[in-house]
């Protein structure tokens, strides 16, 4: 248990799941079935959408994307690796902000080189996706940009 003094020095009473709840307010954050969990998850996306700026930015490049595969009419195998693209990127953008508000959380927004650390990490993770879709798409796209210019 850790104890905390805010300025009114009032003391608040934190366990390590943070702050000490009546029973009823508990049971609404436990996933007690599929459906639950399937919810909370749900929520975590559009959270996700909602509050960083750069899945808006993944989610136009996946329109761009599928749009580009609709107008070059690619193969099932490319649609399937463009997709799994697609789906990587925005995956390690999430755990990528995931970490960045734990990191935040943890270090109660001060500067510390161990979050920097963590959050340039997590952060670099989602440069190398971004690297390995890129590449694919240009494996891709320029053929066929290339076939249809000469």
């Amino acid at each position: 248990m850790d104890l905390r003094e805010n300025d009114a020095n009032e003391v608040k009473v934190y366990e390590k799941s943070g702050k000490i709840e009546p029973e009823a307010t508990k049971k609404k954050w436990k996933n007690t079935n599929f459906l639950d969990s399937f919810s909370f998850a749900v929520t975590g996306i559009k959270t996700a959408f909602a509050e960083e700026r750069n899945m808006r930015k993944h989610a136009v490049s996946a329109f761009l994307v599928l749009v580009a595969g609709l107008v070059f009419k690619v193969s099932i195998v490319e649609w399937m690796m463009l997709a799994l693209c697609v789906f990587l990127v925005i995956t390690f953008e999430i755990v990528n902000s995931a970490i960045e508000n734990v990191v935040d959380l943890a270090s109660d927004y001060h500067f510390s080189m161990r979050a920097k650390k963590a959050k340039d990490m997590a952060a670099g993770a989602v440069l190398m996706v971004s690297i390995l879709a890129i590449i694919i798409g240009m494996l891709i796209f320029l053929p066929k940009v290339w076939a249809l210019l000469f």
